[in-house]
């Protein structure tokens, strides 16, 4: 999966415009993903990721990095063998991009608002 463009409220992938929070498989997105606590990610929030087992997710936390990546989320992704790459949306876009290109298992979980 490649993403096209981001700007605030919108990505755009493999052609596909979402404007609501996406998850992206190696395969699918995950359209209109949530959160329990809005701009908290609890690991509850992930169990879509967990259940892929990716080497890779890449977290988006918004234009301005609003979301909330808490230490025993992080802890818990990182003890179940998971690469965690935390950074506002556009980075984390552009991480993504750059790091499907030599890993395989990766998943992108961005947040495309605040």
């Amino acid at each position: 999966m490649h993403i096209d463009n981001y700007r605030f409220g919108r990505i755009d992938i493999e052609g596909q415009s979402y404007d609501a929070d996406v998850i992206i498989f190696p395969d699918h997105v995950q359209a209109h993903w949530w959160r329990q606590s809005g701009h908290r990610l609890a690991l509850e929030d992930l169990a879509t990721v967990l259940a892929e087992r990716p080497e890779v997710l890449v977290l988006g936390t918004g234009c301005y990095g609003r979301m909330q990546v808490p230490g025993e989320t992080l802890d818990c992704l990182r003890n179940a063998g998971i690469d965690v790459r935390v950074a506002d949306t556009g980075a984390a876009v552009e991480a993504f991009n750059r790091l499907q290109q030599t890993c395989a298992r990766i998943v992108a979980a961005v947040h495309l608002t605040c």
